[in-house]
Parts: C-alpha cells; structure tokens; sequence
C-alpha cells in the first residue's frame, strides 16, 4: 500500500477508542454473479505485490491476521495468480491453516504461451492453494485467450472449476478484450477500472452488463495515484451522505456503486486495511448524481 495509504489510516492503527471486534456491525452488501444468481460480498481481497513473498513467520503472521479478520468480517472473495510471486502458495498456507477455505470463494489465474503450460499452471495453482476445486479461474491478459478457456470450460464440466472468466489491466488490450467479450461466453471479467481511470467504464464495463459477465475491479486506487492526489487533503463535506470517513472507502463505494460492477478487489496485507475497505461495502452507496460529484471532484485536483 502507499505511504499516503499509511498517513491516512494511522488514526485507526491506533484506535483503541475502537474495538476491532466492535469495528463492523453491518454485514457486508453483496451482489450477484449474474451467470448464477450467486451473491458475493461486494469488497473482495487482493494479492499483487503483497503475497509475493513471505518467508518467515514475521512476514507470515500480518499476512495471516489480514485473512482472520477479512473472514470475521464476512468478507469471502480473494483474488490471485500465478504471475504475483509466491502469493498462491502463501495463500493456501494461511487458508489451511485457519480452516476456512469453505466459506472463500477463491479466484486465480492462467497466464502462459500454450495449452501444455496452461494445464501444468493450472495443475501448480490447485496445488498452491490446497484446494480440489477453484472458484474462478481466468485467462490473463488474453494469453492463448482461445486454448486456454476451452480447457477452462473442461474444468468447469468436470467440477472443479465454478466460473470461467478473463482478464486484462491494460488499456492497449481493451479492443482486442471488447472483441473476445462479443465472441466467447463468460462467467466474469477483470478489469482495472478507478476514480481517475475510468476508461473501462466506456464499453468494456457496459458491454459485460449486456453480455451477463460479472464484474470484478483490479487497480482500484488506480496504481496509488488517486491516493497521491488526495494526500493531505481533507474528505469533502458530502462524502457524509454516502457513509464514508476515508478516502479509501471513498474511491470504493465510487467503483462498487456501478451497477454494472460485482467486486472490487483491492490490495490487503494489514488487519486494518480490511478494516477500512470493507466498510466500504457497508452503508449508503453513491447514486447517479453522487458519482457523477465524486468525478467532477476527483478530475479538479
């Protein structure tokens, strides 16, 4: 997480005037998958950069308090790869060790050049993360797009994968994304989408709204710039109306709000950042008017 990340939250690493236990009363808004009508908690918890590598058990232990209090919370969704380190493997180690894998809906990755390495990176993930059948599996960034999901709806006949989907968080794929979304059938789509980058909102994010797809948000906080632009600078007097008290649950509740939007999945590697972003998931949500306000604020900084 950024450094502004870090100022922003030091009011509630210290907040002892508010229990852990008493943080989050409200259960967690969810929505569905529309493939299935399955619901999904709306916040869902990341891995890039953070789960890459941990080693010892100093490394291990806030690691494994960020997953304990992610799943008091109700929080289910968590979102991987083969491609982030060592991040599927450090996952499955705290998901066994805190016994909680059946209440995770679990997604990762395949990323590769052909079908011999897809099937050997896809046998690795199921080993990783210790499990016999994977929420969500998706092609990354269009690898082998076409091999690649036949072998994918294999899985998902035979039980062991439950949705099939596709990545991307590049914007110079979005034609050949949008292309691939009108020609294969899929359960989800990752897109990066944030508060100040808002292209995938264009067509990519309608486009999977009409063709069914769920969608899930990678880069919420737009590679740490939305952070950058509001560092040291003071929540705006509406952010009240929608529940918010940080600029975190702020660009959260602006992306979640969506209709289109299934679950963002940000970054967490700290207790209290599942603390902050699940509230997020909490409360009264943007409107039209409110988003279009959050955007024109954003864009004026």
């Amino acid at each position: 997480m950024t450094l502004p990340r870090r100022t922003l939250l030091a009011g509630l690493a210290a907040g002892a005037a508010a229990p852990a236990a008493l943080a989050q009363a409200a259960p967690l808004l969810k929505k569905p998958i529309p493939s299935s009508g399955e619901l999904i908690p709306i916040i869902g918890l990341g891995s890039a950069r953070r789960y890459e590598e941990a080693s010892t058990e100093a490394d291990m232990a806030p690691l494994r308090d960020t997953f304990r209090r992610f799943h008091e919370l109700g929080g289910t969704v968590v979102d991987t790869a083969p491609s982030y380190g060592n991040a599927e493997a450090i996952m499955g180690d705290i998901i066994a060790s805190l016994n909680i894998r059946r209440d995770l809906f679990i997604g990762t990755k395949v990323g590769v050049d052909n079908i011999e390495q897809g099937r050997a990176q896809i046998a690795e993930s199921f080993r990783k993360l210790r499990t016999d059948r994977i929420d969500l599996l998706a092609v990354h960034n269009l690898r082998d797009i076409t091999n690649e999901l036949a072998y994918l709806r294999e899985l998902k006949q035979a039980g062991r994968v439950r949705y099939v989907g596709a990545t991307t968080s590049f914007d110079r794929q979005y034609e050949a994304f949008e292309q691939m979304m009108r020609r294969e059938t899929l359960d989800a789509i990752q897109i990066d989408y944030a508060l100040d980058n808002r292209n995938a909102a264009e067509r990519i994010i309608p486009l999977a709204a009409e063709r069914g797809m769920a969608v899930f948000i990678n880069l919420p906080f737009g590679r740490g710039s939305v952070f950058r632009a509001t560092q040291g600078k003071p929540l705006p007097d509406w952010a009240a109306e929608i529940d918010v008290t940080t600029w975190a649950q702020l660009m959260l509740k602006y992306l979640v709000s969506h209709p289109a939007v299934t679950c963002a999945v940000p970054g967490m590697a700290q207790a209290r950042y599942v603390d902050d972003n699940l509230k997020a998931a909490q409360g009264r949500m943007p409107d039209a008017a409110m988003r279009r306000r959050m955007e024109q604020f954003i864009d004026g900084l």
